[in-house]
């Protein structure tokens, strides 16, 4: 399992944390940002997702100050099923009921202690929706993916997914 983690200023720091608490069990390969220093959302999302949605059984973290803005970027990205998550209880219902590929976090929103705790139970639950009596949970995420399918854009895959095609130049993490 590939894990990739990312955030934006705000979440810098919760992002050091969570890498350096994990470290034993996890290993992140960092897409950024890279200090504290204010970047847009958006970028550090968009490449986590990317990632993320181009690698079997690959799985993401985002943290940005609500956690909000990094879901909804890393859900326009196909294959993406990103959860805004603030417990235990909603970290392992995202992985087990929707199966979830991205975790995404408020830095402003959960201490440290607390997302470490949330993380974890994120990224060691599976998905049920291939046990027994887990058919109904199959079936929904069966739906959102033939959603994206009808809906997504084309002419975005054959551009192919870079920052220079959404945002005109390659923008530093």
């Amino acid at each position: 399992m590939q894990y990739y983690i990312g955030s934006d200023h705000a979440g810098f720091n919760l992002k050091e944390i969570i890498k350096e608490k994990l470290k034993g069990k996890y290993k992140f390969e960092d897409m950024g940002t890279f200090s504290a220093t204010r970047i847009d959302y958006a970028i550090v999302g968009f490449e986590v997702a990317k990632k993320v949605a181009s690698e079997k059984n690959a799985i993401g973290v985002l943290i940005c100050g609500t956690g909000i803005g990094m879901s909804m970027v890393a859900n326009k990205v196909p294959g993406i099923r990103a959860a805004l998550i603030y417990d235990g209880f909603t970290a392992k219902m995202a992985r087990q009921h929707n199966n979830a590929n991205i975790a995404c976090i408020g830095a402003r929103k959960i201490s440290p202690q607390a997302t470490i705790s949330i993380i974890d139970t994120f990224l060691s639950a599976g998905f049920d929706g291939n046990k027994k009596g887990g058919e109904r949970h199959k079936k929904r995420v069966e739906q959102i993916v033939a959603i994206e399918k009808e809906h997504f854009k084309e002419d975005a895959i054959k551009k192919g997914f870079s920052l220079e095609n959404l945002f005109g130049s390659k923008k530093k993490v």
